[in-house]
């Protein structure tokens, strides 16, 4: 086994630049594990360092993904943590990447067990997702019963996720959303949603305690519009349209979340779904061959729940 197929991207561009290329299998270095891939999670934040918005993060020629779940192959030195043919799930730093193949090296650091009762292919959509909506209602919005929480894409990757965890900590989740998406986002947990083609959400929201935006642009703006005195906007997108400073001036906060890397940071997103009290959904798996299709259904911005890339 020294060969393998992978997505492999030489220049900035539209989705037709990631092509399914005959490469080398890494090999783990010290601490790192093999993963034969199972699911690669396909994110909004893939599209964009493929464009090339952010070309400091990528150097090319590279192989796209972060989200990452499979079986260990074998182990590199110093890890001690899993063996070969454990199934695991996790994410992959961003200098590194390389979901977007049929093996991959990766930190063992940064893995997990997969949770039992979800396979692979929906197993890899589970780390980014469910780790930036932890972050930001746990560490960063510290949201608890009866706060008021306003989360934009609601529908989208880490929306649906958002939703559930506000919910579960007795919030009430306002959520703005196509109306094709309302019923399934009050299965959910949300309490209103807002139908944004229809109306601007700033006059349909009463005032709330935390906005999560994921969609940035002028949403960041005019989602300080609708925080209470005091309340925090938490964006998530590449362009937030606001910062620190502009929301200072306006008696408000704001924070930027991210997600890192760490099995660690897995561990209560893998205990709500092992007890049912999560769950991810995946709209649609792609051959890996078929990532550029992948890229152009994520960038139409009309995913309810993740996209995965299966080898």
């Amino acid at each position: 086994m020294t060969r393998m197929h992978a997505i492999v991207q030489t220049a900035f561009g539209g989705p037709e630049v990631l092509t399914c290329t005959e490469t080398d299998v890494p090999e783990p270095g010290a601490g790192e594990v093999l993963l034969r891939v199972g699911g690669a999670g396909v994110n909004p934040g893939d599209a964009v360092l493929r464009s090339g918005r952010v070309p400091d993060l990528v150097t090319l020629p590279w192989t796209p993904g972060n989200d990452v779940a499979g079986v260990v192959e074998r182990v590199g030195p110093g890890v001690t943590r899993f063996a070969p043919g454990d199934e695991v799930y996790g994410m992959l730093p961003v200098s590194r990447r390389g979901a977007y193949a049929e093996y991959t090296a990766a930190p063992a650091a940064a893995l997990a067990p997969k949770p039992k009762n979800l396979d692979l292919p929906h197993a890899a959509a589970v780390p980014l997702a469910a780790v930036t909506a932890w972050t930001a209602l746990d560490a960063l919005g510290r949201v608890g019963p009866g706060d008021r929480v306003l989360i934009h894409a609601a529908a989208g990757g880490v929306g649906h996720v958002a939703v559930q965890l506000a919910a579960e900590r007795g919030a009430h989740v306002i959520g703005t959303a196509r109306p094709a998406k309302h019923d399934w986002l009050r299965e959910l947990g949300a309490d209103e949603l807002v139908d944004y083609t229809a109306v601007d959400f700033r006059d349909a929201v009463a005032p709330v305690d935390v906005v999560l935006d994921l969609v940035g642009g002028a949403y960041g703006g005019r989602s300080l519009d609708v925080l209470r005195p005091g309340g925090l906007l938490v964006g998530a997108a590449i362009d937030p349209g606001v910062d620190e400073a502009a929301a200072a001036a306006r008696g408000l906060r704001y924070a930027w979340v991210t997600a890192e890397p760490s099995g660690q940071a897995l561990e209560p997103v893998t205990e709500r779904i092992e007890a049912g009290r999560l769950r991810v959904a995946v709209e649609r798996t792609y051959p890996l061959a078929e990532a550029a299709e992948a890229h152009r259904a994520i960038e139409a911005k009309r995913t309810t729940g993740k996209l995965v890339l299966v080898p």
